[in-house]
């Protein structure tokens, strides 16, 4: 999976995403003419501005001298300036990361830019303000724009879960022993990047370059705050203490939303694509999990997610369906008896060799390579 640095190769390549990349696109093309520049701090580059063309260019929330945003206004180009007194970036170039997110949490968790972002989204979501909105629609944009860029050329497989399994059970280290070995078989693990059996999976890609033993040893730092209530600041703690005791894990992404203002991201995916809107989020974690979902027991939330993915899987309207595994049969055929209902739709169906229902944790890896054409 790609990185930042590396990404540059991977967009459009008119989007300018970093100072690196301006600094690169602009002696070797000698003109800005046509480009995108997105959330790039300007201001020490007034002189390389006064003198390339930026016709037609786009500028995105890049800070900048005057002189040197008057001179590009005359070129022809446009500038959104960056947004004041705003907690997160509306035009940002690239997904978060949990240390982003988590920026003074040595202070308590809700002086953290996620719980920031999610006090404005409450404040600005009651009084209807179109000029909010406008800034969450542009704000999810670009995140969707980046994870894209991100996951070009990946295969991703998504786990889905419950954001109730707690630290130090056993289908919490089931669901971490199923991210690593996903992503030891060269699977880019998705997530919906909240806690539970998302941390898990995060968790399990993040342990995938160690040894198996850290794995066991990470869980049981964790199980010292076993859920993110009562105290969020305690759980996260608990999660970048392991990630110091092991600096650089395995990459995954995360999938979160501030639409679910209770639930934090976790700090495990080393890439967090963090949207306001969760319908967006929802069809975009799927849509993306181009290898297929695993299941895990959880509540509405899963359910829906199962139906979300089995409809384009049905019409085939994304191609080929991708396989779906669901994992625990007293749960899937009777507790929420989806199973069934899941295997009807697929009845006579291409999806229905794209299908299982495996009863422990340990098989879904090889159900998953089963199902794949």
């Amino acid at each position: 999976m790609q990185t930042s640095p590396a990404h540059a190769a991977h967009h459009d390549d008119r989007e300018i995403e970093t100072l690196e990349e301006f600094d690169a696109v602009v002696p070797a093309r000698g003109t800005l003419a046509g480009f995108r520049v997105q959330a790039v701090d300007l201001t020490d580059r007034t002189r390389e501005l006064l003198a390339t063309d930026t016709a037609g260019a786009v500028f995105l929330g890049c800070p900048m001298r005057e002189n040197a945003a008057a001179k590009i206004r005359a070129d022809g180009a446009l500038v959104f300036p960056p947004v004041p007194h705003l907690p997160f970036d509306p035009y940002r170039g690239l997904l978060y990361s949990p240390d982003e997110l988590f920026d003074g949490l040595e202070k308590g968790y809700e002086q953290t830019p996620d719980a920031l972002a999610y006090a404005w989204f409450q404040r600005t979501k009651a009084d209807g303000d179109i000029y909010a909105s406008m800034l969450r629609s542009v704000h999810d944009d670009a995140v969707s724009d980046a994870l894209d860029e991100l996951l070009r050329g990946t295969r991703v497989v998504g786990v889905m879960g419950g954001h109730a399994m707690a630290r130090g059970t056993r289908e919490y280290a089931g669901a971490a022993r199923l991210g690593r070995e996903l992503a030891r078989a060269g699977l880019t693990v998705a997530t919906g990047g909240g806690p539970g059996a998302m941390e898990a999976a995060n968790l399990g890609a993040y342990a995938a370059p160690f040894e198996d033993a850290m794995l066991d040893e990470a869980c049981d730092i964790l199980s010292g705050a076993p859920s993110f209530t009562p105290s969020i600041s305690d759980w996260a703690r608990a999660a970048f203490e392991v990630r110091a005791r092991w600096p650089r894990g395995g990459p995954s992404v995360g999938i979160p939303t501030w639409f679910y203002g209770h639930e934090p991201p976790n700090a495990f995916a080393s890439h967090i694509a963090k949207y306001f809107a969760n319908a967006t989020r929802e069809d975009g974690l799927l849509a993306r999990s181009t290898a297929g979902v695993v299941f895990l027991p959880g509540a509405a939330g899963t359910v829906q997610e199962i139906f979300d993915n089995a409809t384009p899987n049905y019409y085939e309207s994304r191609g080929e369906p991708t396989p779906m595994v669901l994992v625990n049969r007293v749960h899937w055929t009777e507790k929420l008896p989806t199973w069934p209902l899941l295997q009807a739709l697929a009845r006579e169906r291409s999806m229905e060799a794209r299908i299982a229902l495996v009863d422990r944790i340990e098989d879904a890896g090889e159900a998953l390579k089963r199902l794949t054409p």
